[in-house]
């Protein structure tokens, strides 16, 4: 037994340096291959496709963010009585809304949770990531009716619409935290952030666990994105109050399909 050992123990040794060598070979041929980034990169982007085309013929709610934009000098919501008279809301220029197409609810137990993307760069992203952490509420959420693709338009071209808040397309009143509700939406919700915009462009942050902590640092941001790439930040919000707008069961939802807003139909 004690020389059927030692001879196998012995061969292990005398064969480690093989295996080694069998090893590193194998893997600088991989490195060396011409066709394994491109592989990668053509895969991503034919998936990519895919998924767009998929989600094309899946019918998406339309629904636009509102909140306030704080400065140096108002660093306060406004009180729910200057949207009494049209002059005074209309004074108000630090009301700032964005159209979301990727808004949905991830959980109702133990918190009602929903989530949405938004592109950045973007002044919305900007507003959200710069409010109290302590405010109550940080925004509401209104979801879009079927006659109000001119609003979503409005609140998606901040190059053509810079104002609308300010014109017929956008007609709100104040909630009892001082942020606009738009008027004859399916329905509105206020919402607290949870934390600031998840990075995700970066996935060595995402694998890291660090979620909503700890943000990366600008080298690393620098680093992770190159000029004119495309990314976008994560929201994760606590719905805080469902406001009340009306009857939803007499209304029907504003939804993008097929590169368009339509609706749909209450026809069984």
């Amino acid at each position: 037994m004690l020389l059927t050992t030692t001879f196998t123990r012995g061969l292990r040794q005398a064969t480690k340096p093989c295996r080694r060598a069998i090893a590193n070979a194998a893997l600088a041929q991989r490195q060396e291959s011409p066709s394994a980034a491109p592989n990668v990169v053509w895969n991503d982007l034919q998936v990519k496709n895919q998924l767009r085309g998929l989600f094309r013929n899946i019918a998406q709610p339309v629904a636009v963010i509102t909140s306030f934009m704080p400065t140096s000098s108002t660093s306060h919501y406004p009180k729910r009585e200057l949207t009494a008279a049209p002059d005074a809301r209309n004074s108000i220029s630090n009301f700032h809304g964005a159209t979301l197409s990727s808004f949905t609810s991830i959980a109702m137990d133990p918190y009602p949770l929903v989530t949405f993307a938004l592109r950045v760069p973007s002044r919305m992203a900007t507003t959200l990531n710069s409010l109290p952490a302590e405010k109550p509420v940080h925004m509401v959420i209104n979801v879009l009716e079927s006659t109000q693709s001119t609003a979503a338009v409005a609140f998606s071209r901040p190059d053509l619409h810079p104002k609308p808040f300010e014109t017929c397309e956008a007609t709100y009143s104040l909630s009892e935290d001082g942020l606009p509700v738009l008027h004859d939406v399916v329905g509105a919700i206020s919402c607290q952030l949870v934390g600031r915009g998840i990075p995700l462009h970066d996935m060595e942050y995402l694998a890291a666990g660090n979620g909503l902590g700890e943000r990366p640092k600008v080298k690393e941001f620098a680093k992770a994105m190159k000029e004119g790439d495309v990314t976008s930040q994560l929201f994760v919000a606590r719905v805080v109050r469902v406001e009340n707008v009306g009857d939803p069961e007499r209304t029907l939802p504003l939804v993008y399909h097929r590169r368009g807003y339509t609706t749909c139909s209450l026809d069984t």
